[in-house]
């Protein structure tokens, strides 16, 4: 939108075995891509995990192509140019330091008008860092602050976004644009005290419920439920997720990190998944290729499919007050009594704020363990 790029890098390399492989950098993430096949001039680049691919022809120097969402109906141009190494231009100095805390606005003074809070750390012009929400964050950003200019971007195979600003040494002022299909204004100053609603109270039970109940198909066609043997004395964990969403896979990362290393403990994890592809097959591939390459041990059931449209979601979970976010976490005792639900999830590109949820969490699991 407004004739924006969107930039990120990438590293393609020949293996000896002559495979081709991606690494897509995003500050400190770095995505594999693997799933890569070449016919003549032309180049189909799978991205893992979701749904989205690169469509293109190439030259010694250049890729032209599109990146495409089939099911969504979003194709967005695409073109790499070899040896590029910048992200963004380099054309002057930085003129301010934005490292800090920013407590921000999107879409300030309308009805879809929400808070965020901006996490950042710039070394000379290089700006790294990320804008958490109530419901989650937008990942790994990169850019560069030059003089009262700042440029985020990313891409983790499901979204492009791209952050515009001006700032000055407390206010920043922009554009958030998302693909070549989205866009909002944000605005926000420098509050090294501000911080965000509790995510573990936005949504709950309502009255006269008293348990999390339900009963959805997994990969075999078998119906699970809460009141299946497996679930029974056990501390589970319910995540309400989909395959095509980032904020997810880092969670659905995290749980399959927590299983594995308390392996021993009578803890089960059981995913709901909303989809938005058109038919339950459709659904069920997206589902087995995300367990196939996380490592996903527990089940993902399928809870919806043809929409992830938040409030048919919460149709399926009458009990809960509404589903504010994909991932929406669950907690359930051993008596089977909901403990705490969470709403979003803040992934490792939140730095403290990540460690300090993975501390509570598993802090939080052991008390129920230790329960009579």
């Amino acid at each position: 939108m407004d004739n924006k790029i969107l930039p990120f890098n990438f590293i393609l390399a020949r293996e000896d075995k002559g495979d081709y492989t991606i690494e897509i950098h995003n500050a400190d993430e770095i995505i594999s891509v693997n799933e890569i096949t070449f016919k003549k001039d032309s180049i189909l680049i799978k991205l893992p995990v979701f749904e989205g691919y690169i469509a293109a022809t190439f030259t010694a120097e250049t890729i032209d192509g599109v990146f495409r969402i089939d099911n969504l109906n979003r194709e967005v141009p695409f073109k790499a140019s070899y040896g590029v190494k910048e992200r963004f231009v380099r054309d002057g100095q930085p003129l301010y330091n934005v490292t800090g805390s920013w407590e921000t606005e999107f879409s300030p003074s309308t009805q879809n008008s929400y808070m965020a809070k901006g996490i950042f750390k710039q070394i000379d012009d290089r700006v790294t860092g990320t804008f958490r929400t109530a419901t989650g964050d937008y990942r790994y950003l990169e850019g560069i602050q030059q003089g009262d200019s700042l440029k985020l971007s990313t891409f983790d195979g499901a979204h492009a976004y791209l952050f515009m600003g001006k700032v000055s040494d407390n206010l920043m002022e922009g554009v958030f644009y998302s693909g070549n299909h989205f866009k909002e204004s944000f605005v926000a100053k420098r509050n090294e005290n501000f911080d965000l609603p509790q995510t573990d109270e936005l949504t709950y039970l309502k009255e006269g419920y008293d348990k999390l109940e339900f009963s959805f198909p997994d990969a075999s066609g078998k119906m699970v439920s809460l009141d299946d043997e497996a679930y029974k004395d056990k501390v589970v964990v319910v995540q309400i997720m989909g395959t095509w969403c980032p904020n997810c896979l880092d969670e659905t990362k995290f749980l399959v990190e927590y299983l594995k290393e308390n392996a021993d403990k009578d803890v089960r994890v059981v995913a709901l998944a909303f989809e938005y592809v058109k038919t339950p097959e459709a659904a069920f591939k997206a589902i087995n290729r995300l367990q196939d390459r996380i490592g996903v041990e527990y089940p993902i059931l399928l809870a919806q499919y043809a929409s992830s449209d938040k409030t048919l979601a919460q149709d399926k979970l009458p009990m809960l007050n509404h589903i504010l976010s994909y991932p929406t976490t669950i907690i359930i005792d051993k008596t089977g009594q909901v403990r705490k639900i969470h709403t979003g999830f803040n992934g490792p590109a939140t730095g403290n704020n990540y460690l300090s949820f993975k501390k509570d969490f598993y802090s939080f699991i052991d008390q129920l363990l230790a329960e009579k």
